[in-house]
């Protein structure tokens, strides 16, 4: 039988790899023969992978040492890692999210990748509006070093509430992947974006949360009803990577049971068209998150 994903002894690199898209992704690469590399903060213990490297995606420094260890010839890379703001503050968030991916790639891929080499980025349905709010991303996207994003973010990161970090980092991730497929398609390297819409991941509560309860989230999935399984994520996301999509590149590739064609057609409300560094709307914003939190540790009591 013909391998038509062509994945056999190809070195490989996933980051989120313990759990949720990112270990299901590390899951079918080993069936396929790949040699994987996992990368994430927590064990990774797929067995059959090469190795797992502890690896903090919001530090560069651990990114560096990180990329010491690995080989010099990558042929994939999988940006699966993520952080939905919730649990960590705004710049953490960012990094994770958009920073990491951005330095490994203009650092470390572009050198480390050769002809036929492919890349898929993780973002998100809440990056889906990112053509439409271009000029707030292009500030972010359009630096070229690690210190240079961190001295953009700064300042939105004094005013913004943490959560507010997930859509923005989507956003500029999704830019990102558009605008270097086209650069690094000239050397041969295909870049695509993944954007899963509401997954059964680790993270189910903490979007919960943030979606406003289970209903909330359960209402953003499109015509399926349920939440996606992460090996429903990982499935699209080891194709676009494999030779199956030899000429695919540049695409927002959207995981959602038809929500956003939903949201296009205007039979629902896209909740997440909304400006993600307006600084009105972001202090108003954290104000309402402040008193709602108030509330909440006062119930408690």
């Amino acid at each position: 039988m013909r391998d038509y994903f062509n994945y056999k002894e190809k070195v490989c690199v996933v980051t989120g790899a313990s759990s949720g898209m990112g270990k299901a992704t590390v899951e079918m690469l080993v069936d396929l023969g790949a040699i994987v590399y996992a990368l994430d903060l927590n064990v990774c213990n797929v067995e059959g992978i090469k190795q797992f490297i502890r690896c903090d995606l919001s530090s560069k420094e651990e990114i560096d040492k990180t990329f010491e260890q690995l080989p010099q010839d990558i042929d994939c890379f999988f940006g699966v890692a993520g952080l939905s703001g919730s649990k960590t503050d705004y710049i953490t968030t960012f990094n994770c999210n958009y920073t990491a991916n951005m330095y490994i790639t203009m650092e470390y891929l572009k050198e480390r990748m050769k002809n036929k080499g492919a890349i898929v980025y993780v973002t998100s349905t809440a990056g889906l509006n990112w053509k439409e709010y271009k000029k707030e991303q292009d500030k972010v996207v359009h630096v070229a070093t690690w210190e240079e994003v961190q001295e953009k973010i700064a300042p939105i990161a004094k005013i913004a509430p943490d959560s507010f970090a997930y859509m923005y980092s989507k956003r500029c991730l999704s830019q990102f992947a558009c605008e270097k497929a086209i650069e690094f398609g000239k050397l041969g390297i295909r870049i695509n974006n993944i954007m899963p819409g509401s997954t059964d991941t680790g993270m189910k509560d903490e979007f919960e949360k943030m979606a406003g309860g289970e209903e909330a989230l359960l209402a953003e999935t499109g015509t399926a009803h349920r939440l996606a399984t992460s090996e429903e994520m990982a499935y699209p996301i080891v194709f676009l990577n494999s030779d199956m999509a030899s000429f695919i590149s540049g695409v927002d590739f959207c995981i959602d049971s038809a929500d956003a064609c939903m949201k296009t057609l205007k039979l629902k409300k896209d909740r997440e068209k909304v400006p993600a560094t307006n600084k009105f709307i972001l202090k108003m914003a954290k104000k309402m998150m402040d008193k709602q939190k108030a509330l909440a540790e006062g119930e408690n009591k």
